[in-house]
């Protein structure tokens, strides 16, 4: 009886404890759980140079924008984002679609050789996408088709385009959700997005621009967040080069646009001492950047006065990855 109730308890002691210790390898994988789930992923980041950053060498005809990729690619980058006004084959609109893709056709193979990604191609004068008059912005929309089946040539994710024309707020909305929403339409056809960066007047103030995205509400209509292009108004209406009266806060306008943003565009003018942007506070833009989810290209942008701008993409492109590096 001793024996039988001897046993009773051992069996009924390894029990408890196999139970004890299955609840502690329970809490403690719970536990883990929790701390890998807390723990914040570092988001992948990668630099591409904005053809902008040399439009003085290329439009003084120091430098030849079909050399683009490899220029990049000697500069450190890995991706290249054009700029569809620096090409003079691309000013004569004569058989305009033929130049356009023998343009694609080019640069795809300049850019294969190169070894580097295409990402954007940025179209500036090719009609306005909020013109008040229809047949204009009809005209507008079919062009940047043809941007988009030459993104799709080169392998370019998006087409950046403008939203100018139309003044009146209400207008503007309405004229610019059309045109994105057949553009969309058109790039879920293609698989290519068209993207609006901040780029004067509705498009700089981001709560505008925002909601235009939000009524489109495609996957293939998105923005193109530009660290420094948030002026609305201009003296004298200019579009650009005139003092600005009219700023919409930076830092809002980049929250505002980033749920939407296919890309992003530091762009940068003036650098201190120590490397840093003197009017835009890298760290705190890139955190809100990452802090969006957003993954991919950041893309260079020096606008500044330096006389070799090579000096100003280093600079820039250093001071991206220092606050990629200093990400919380």
């Amino acid at each position: 009886m001793k024996k039988y109730l001897l046993g009773t308890f051992l069996c009924a002691f390894t029990l408890i404890s196999c139970k004890t210790d299955q609840k502690k390898e329970g809490d403690n994988a719970s536990a883990k759980a929790k701390i890998e789930n807390t723990q914040k992923v570092a988001p992948v980041f990668k630099h591409s140079l904005a053809q902008w950053s040399l439009h003085k060498p290329f439009l003084d005809g120091t430098m030849n924008p079909k050399n683009f990729p490899q220029i990049a690619k000697d500069l450190g980058f890995t991706g290249v984002e054009y700029v569809t006004q620096l090409y003079p084959e691309l000013q004569d609109k004569s058989d305009y679609e033929e130049k356009i893709m023998n343009w694609a056709r080019e640069m795809k193979e300049q850019s294969d050789a190169a070894g580097i990604d295409n990402v954007i191609i940025m179209v500036d004068r090719d009609g306005e996408l909020a013109d008040p008059d229809n047949s204009k912005r009809e005209e507008a929309i079919a062009v940047h088709k043809y941007w988009m089946g030459a993104a799709r040539i080169i392998g370019a994710h998006s087409v950046r385009a403008n939203l100018f024309g139309e003044e009146d707020p209400k207008k503007w909305h309405e004229y610019s959700v059309s045109s994105l929403r057949e553009l969309s339409a058109y790039g879920e056809k293609v698989g290519v997005n068209i993207v609006i960066e901040n780029h004067g007047g509705w498009s700089s103030d981001g709560a505008k621009l925002a909601a235009v995205m939000t009524e489109v509400d495609s996957d293939y209509a998105g923005t193109l967040p530009d660290f420094g292009n948030f002026c609305v108004k201009r003296e004298g209406g200019a579009r650009w080069g005139a003092p600005c009266i009219e700023e919409y806060d930076t830092y809002k306008g980049i929250v505002e646009l980033m749920p939407f943003a296919k890309g992003v565009s530091a762009k940068s003018y003036n650098f201190d001492e120590n490397g840093n942007e003197t009017k835009l506070d890298y760290a705190r833009i890139m955190q809100i950047v990452a802090d969006s989810g957003f993954e991919g290209y950041v893309g260079t942008e020096y606008e500044g006065p330096l006389e070799d701008p090579k000096e100003g993409i280093a600079l820039t492109k250093a001071l991206v990855q220092k606050s990629i590096d200093n990400l919380k």
